[in-house]
């Protein structure tokens, strides 16, 4: 029994500092361990936006100018596209033409004359021996819908910035949506006589 008790009044243990410096490097991995659990909540359930645009091209002659690109919403959630802008000018919606497309575009997009880009669903033949009729965005009553996987082949009639003049340039085509905006460059093509 007197073995226990001088057991009991020893004063061995931990230092203060030993003791401050475990409690600071457990109280550190805590909050590590809950801030990467809580990144990995969120980061999982938020859905990211994302496009691809490609297939651009802006064909200019003294009489037409169009530009034609297509675009995949490769992102999570469904996007609204804002507006367009070639060469950093706003694209009317009334000169804007779009098709959904249900599968993907394989081939390049064909040069089409300002003139068949007129009214609500012009025909036009976009790709060699395709042919499709296409809304007019101006029709829509606003931004444009993409859901997630859709795919639009979208016609320019008269971007504002391009003339013939500007043949062998590289201009940027720049689509907005709600949270960001997307630019890509293309050269301009002459679009014949």
């Amino acid at each position: 029994m007197t073995e226990m008790r001088s057991l009991l009044k020893t004063k061995r243990g931990l230092s203060n500092a030993v003791s401050t410096l475990i409690i600071l490097v457990v109280s550190v991995l805590l909050a590590t361990v809950v801030t990467f659990y809580a990144i990995n909540i969120t980061s999982t359930r938020v859905q990211e936006e994302a496009v691809n645009i490609q297939k651009l091209h802006v064909w200019a002659n003294n009489t037409d100018q169009v530009a034609a690109f297509v675009i995949t919403n490769t992102g999570g959630k469904d996007i609204l596209l804002d507006k367009i802008a070639v060469r950093g000018v706003e694209s009317a919606w009334t000169n804007v033409y779009y098709w959904r497309a249900t599968a993907a575009i394989t081939t390049d997009l064909l040069k089409t004359r300002e003139s068949t880009l007129t009214g609500s669903s012009p025909s036009i033949t976009y790709a060699t021996g395709q042919t499709q009729t296409f809304t007019n965005a101006s029709t829509t009553g606003g931004d444009i819908e993409l859901p997630s996987g859709g795919i639009l082949v979208v016609y320019i009639a008269n971007p504002d910035s391009v003339t013939s003049n500007d043949v062998g340039t590289t201009i940027s085509m720049t689509v907005y949506t709600v949270n960001a905006e997307y630019i890509e460059e293309c050269n301009v093509e002459s679009a014949g006589t």
